[in-house]
């Protein structure tokens, strides 16, 4: 069967592999901007001894190797760290984890970025009302949503090409922690290649689609913004 077959007919094993790809890279984009819009807008708003050094470190972790990434998290995850009782390794979710510590420095990263470039434009503004650390923080995201949508898509296309961190820290188990990436990887090294090219079409799909949308997401911004 030709990997278009594959695609057309439902072939349950890809659309299962597909469906576990996009819970774990969905759940670990909605965590990483949890995490990541507050705490870039925080430091784009604050002063504090340390605050160059930690923009340095948080730009540097945006390029951060995702087998190291994955290689942290397995000894996090591992039966002798510190998250070992809770037996997370080699499950969706410890895949979840270690996409979620890849992208969380990145949309950290540039929403610092857009929201320090808000803070120069409103901060008379925002000074004049009284309006409190918290608030000002709530203004700027919510001001500035429709290009964090844009830095959230950017994460989760980050998040679902990644091989490395997932394969190290979900072992690759059939049927369980078999990812699109991941199995192309190991469906390529078997000579399995209409499994692998199906896969790969559908992932083109899917990192297409999220390019689509951080595109009308800026117009749309360029459009609220005039």
């Amino acid at each position: 069967m030709s990997a278009l077959e594959l695609i057309l007919s439902g072939d349950p094993k890809l659309f299962d592999i597909v469906s576990l790809s996009l819970f774990v890279t969905l759940s670990a984009t909605v965590v990483a901007c949890v995490v990541g819009l507050p705490f870039g807008a925080v430091i784009a708003l604050t002063r504090f001894p340390a605050r160059n050094a930690l923009i340095v470190l948080l730009n540097g972790c945006m390029g951060l190797p995702p087998v190291v990434v994955g290689l942290l998290v397995y000894l996090l995850l591992s039966r002798s760290g510190p998250l070992g009782p809770f037996g997370l390794l080699f499950t969706p979710r410890a895949m979840i984890i270690a996409q979620t510590a890849l992208i969380t420095p990145i949309i950290a990263a540039l929403a610092r970025q857009l929201i320090e470039d808000l803070w120069a434009e409103y901060r008379d503004e925002l000074t004049a009302m009284a309006v409190g650390p918290a608030g000002q923080v709530a203004t700027l995201l919510w001001d500035a949503r429709f290009s964090l949508v844009t830095i959230a898509l950017a994460g989760f296309g980050r998040a679902a090409a990644e091989v490395g961190a997932v394969m190290i820290v979900g072992g690759n188990i059939d049927g369980f922690t078999r990812v699109m990436t991941t199995t192309i990887a190991l469906e390529t090294s078997k000579g399995d290649l209409p499994l692998a090219i199906g896969l790969g079409m559908v992932l083109m799909i899917v990192i297409l689609v999220v390019n689509a949308m951080a595109w009308a997401a800026r117009g749309w911004s360029e459009r609220h913004a005039g």
